[in-house]
């Protein structure tokens, strides 16, 4: 196995990997990691990922858990969305919002690659072409350049958005007292004077990201003298030290064609999305999740390469359900016309609406047909031994449900009667078989 880019996706799928036995050679161009912030913030599914290899406890250490969730709101500062906070561990055992320094989620992520001796890193080695590469699969987590896309050669669909934003990544004062009267939940400013997005990372750190309007001289647009007077109205230059600022222009892009052969895409190589809905990253990670036990069953336990083609098929119907939501945040968020902004603001005159992440079912593939609950992740409870339960069965699959159904199945199958039922009497089955990556294969009704 080969993989191509040792950034979060890369090196999650290493870790997954490296985990089940496989031999692998992970290759990044850069030697160090990227030292600067980019993602900032990833949801309990995720955790759960990362809790899958082992990773969750230093993780979480290091990441800020939230539970006040991510608050649209007009120039006057009047709520009209709001993506509803979890107060507690979420259905995935975990917190529902997770904010990062992205640099130091690198550093755990190659820290724990380095426990599996079958999995050999290659820092500072660019790779020239796929054909250099001596093994069974490569996989391409080498971003929106992809040199694997290029040589799959696949077709990219565009769902509409390309916006630059300005992006300033601050380290706060705490002592100041305008720090401390900063929210603590992350602002979507929907100003159509100029749209922004206020968000706490952890700590000291802040983040501001400020639309490009058609008047800016983007070339200047990072120096301070510029950037501060817009965002006066919380802080000013004596409130906190400047980490970085750049300018960046958001895409929403999928591409059609994720495999060829032994070529396979995951990440931004694959989909770009805006960040107004913070799934990003989160993204990629799926598709390293749902990867890695496709893998291992092809090339561990030899099961047909065919299975190898539900990975797009899956995920490519999932992945998009995030970026066209936050394709319609990013309206919501970025209209600039007045008289439309007044419009919209008086859709939600009655009341802000609230909204949670998408549950979308996955696309046909190694699943059973059907409506959800099947292809649909299930949530993680608490064992009555106090194990989250993923940590019970570990990389197999599973069969949760009503005690009575399960008391005659073979017993060294991974069993679990009783959890999870009042999630699968409220969906009106008895039970389900869960797949490594606990999305729901099936269900008995």
């Amino acid at each position: 196995m080969a993989i191509i880019g040792c950034g979060p996706v890369g090196a999650l799928l290493a870790n997954l990997l490296g985990q089940a036995g496989l031999a692998v050679d992970i290759y990044d161009r850069e030697r160090e990691i990227h030292p600067l912030p980019r993602a900032v913030h990833f949801d309990g599914e995720i955790m759960r990922i990362f809790q899958s290899v082992g990773l969750a406890g230093r993780v979480a250490a290091a990441a800020r858990a939230s539970s006040k969730g991510m608050h649209f709101v007009n120039a006057d500062r009047r709520p009209l969305m709001v993506r509803r906070g979890l107060d507690g561990p979420g259905p995935h055992g975990w917190a529902g919002n997770w904010y990062f320094h992205q640099p130091i989620l690198e550093e755990t992520l190659r820290a724990g690659i380095a426990r599996f001796p079958n999995v050999h890193v290659h820092l500072g080695h660019e790779i020239g072409s796929v054909d250099d590469l001596d093994a069974r699969y490569v996989v391409g987590c080498d971003g929106a350049r992809s040199l694997v896309r290029r040589a799959i050669g696949s077709r990219q669909h565009d769902l509409g958005l390309h916006q630059p934003w300005l992006v300033v990544d601050l380290l706060c004062d705490l002592d100041q007292p305008r720090v401390r009267d900063l929210p603590d939940h992350t602002i979507q400013l929907c100003d159509p004077a100029r749209p922004m997005t206020i968000v706490h990372v952890g700590g000291r750190r802040w983040r501001w990201e400020i639309m490009l309007m058609p008047d800016d001289d983007s070339a200047r647009l990072t120096e301070p003298a510029v950037f501060w007077p817009m965002m006066a109205r919380w802080l000013g230059p004596a409130d906190a030290a400047l980490e970085r600022a750049a300018v960046y222009t958001f895409h929403s892009v999928v591409q059609e064609g994720w495999r060829q052969g032994r070529l396979l895409l995951a990440g931004d190589s694959c989909h770009q999305t805006p960040p107004f809905l913070g799934q990003g990253m989160c993204a990629g990670l799926r598709d390293a999740a749902n990867l890695a036990w496709k893998l291992a069953a092809v090339v561990r336990d030899g099961a047909d390469d065919r299975l190898l083609d539900t990975y797009e098929s899956e995920r490519l119907p999932h992945v998009r359900a995030f970026i066209e939501l936050a394709v319609r945040l990013g309206a919501v968020l970025q209209e600039t016309d007045p008289a439309a902004a007044a419009k919209r603001d008086q859709r939600f005159a009655t009341g802000a609406e609230v909204f949670d992440f998408p549950q979308p079912q996955l696309g046909p593939g190694c699943r059973s047909d059907g409506p959800p609950p099947v292809g649909t992740i299930f949530p993680q409870p608490r064992l009555a031994d106090g194990r989250l339960m993923d940590d019970a069965i570990g990389q197999r699959f599973a069969i949760v449900g009503e005690t009575s159904l399960l008391t005659h199945l073979r017993p060294d199958a991974v069993l679990l009667p009783g959890v999870g039922q009042d999630w699968l009497t409220e969906r009106g089955v008895r039970a389900a078989l869960l797949r490594p990556d606990r999305y729901i294969f099936a269900v008995a009704p």
